[in-house]
């Protein structure tokens, strides 16, 4: 009969200890958020120091900073195109201490042009927001008798196989925006890789290739010297930086659009409370006048978006891409 009485008793504690146990789940990952950051952030930058993915990202890094009231320590991590330093993030723990400059080639390029990828592009990573895009640069040596675009695709026609183009190297956003060209085009030109930007570019300014299509802060120095003759930028709209050149849609090329892009990821399972406060903060330092100011000098333009947004500009990425890795034939064991 005792027992019997205590019976409800019990019932009404255990139930009571299950909610609370339940609410303390539940609550775990906002407890988090409110508390962050208590210690530094990492920005992995997959690429070497003084490159364009590790200047932008210490734009960012010292704004981020400043907002969050820790100190960002901008790590660099390079090696394999950029999947060294995007695999480290994509295995860390999600919990907003650890994140990623990714870019178009770590996040669109590289599925399809490393088949032995150690990571998903997609499903490892929570996107925060794009920083940066930047246009490529269609630069000729002064010797090609082309002035604009149209009398560049009418002397590749005239003659196949004379004009061969210079890249970073296999796989890069330089090689593959050539490689687009070419497809969209019909015309028939040499690829010729480098290991690196610089050495490319100190071939095309001595004439041992043709053209490039580059990355505008490594470019429009030798633009504005006249040593290389520019007829387009490959992104939709002209740069800011270089008004007077059209872009290669509008030069006849129509849906021609090649954007070397950046942006800031987290690891996936990173609780949503962190990923909409970097988001938060993120927008505002991106539409600061002095970040754009920065960015705009190296030739950038400053660009956020939800994260939401951000994760099916990286599908819609990859799928293009995927088509033009596919047609080069280009393969990075």
């Amino acid at each position: 009969m005792k027992m019997n009485k205590l019976n409800p008793l019990r019932r009404q504690l255990v139930s009571a200890l299950i909610g609370a146990a339940a609410f303390g789940v539940a609550a775990t990952p906002a407890i988090a958020a409110d508390k962050y950051p208590n210690k530094p952030v990492t920005i992995i930058v997959p690429f070497s120091a003084g490159g364009t993915t590790d200047i932008l990202a210490r734009i960012v890094g010292v704004k981020l900073g400043e907002t969050l009231g820790e100190t960002v320590i901008i790590d660099n991590r390079p090696g394999a195109g950029g999947n060294i330093g995007a695999a480290m993030v994509a295995k860390a723990k999600p919990d907003g201490y650890t994140l990623l400059m990714g870019t178009v080639g770590t996040h669109a390029i590289n599925q399809t042009l490393y088949p032995k990828l150690n990571f998903d592009p997609i499903k490892d990573f929570a996107p925060l927001t794009r920083v940066a895009n930047l246009p490529n640069l269609l630069v000729v040596h002064p010797s090609v008798p082309a002035k604009n675009v149209q009398e560049l695709i009418a002397y590749a026609k005239a003659n196949p196989g004379k004009l061969n183009f210079g890249s970073s190297g296999n796989g890069s956003s330089i090689h593959l925006s050539g490689e687009l060209f070419k497809n969209m085009t019909g015309i028939d030109m040499q690829h010729v890789p480098y290991k690196g930007s610089a050495p490319a570019v100190t071939d095309l300014l001595g004439g041992q290739i043709s053209m490039m299509f580059d990355n505008m802060p490594s470019a429009i120095q030798h633009v504005k010297s006249g040593k290389l003759r520019p007829l387009a930028v490959t992104t939709a709209k002209r740069s800011p930086a270089l008004p007077n050149v059209p872009t290669i849609a509008e030069s006849g090329v129509k849906g021609y659009e090649a954007t070397s892009w950046f942006g800031l990821l987290a690891p996936a399972g990173t609780p949503p409370a962190i990923i909409n406060r970097l988001n938060a903060d993120l927008v505002k330092i991106l539409a600061m006048p002095d970040v754009k100011k920065q960015m705009a000098e190296q030739g950038a333009e400053a660009y956020s978006e939800t994260p939401a947004a951000f994760a099916g500009f990286i599908k819609s990425e990859t799928a293009k891409w995927a088509k033009v890795v596919k047609a080069s034939g280009a393969v990075v064991d």
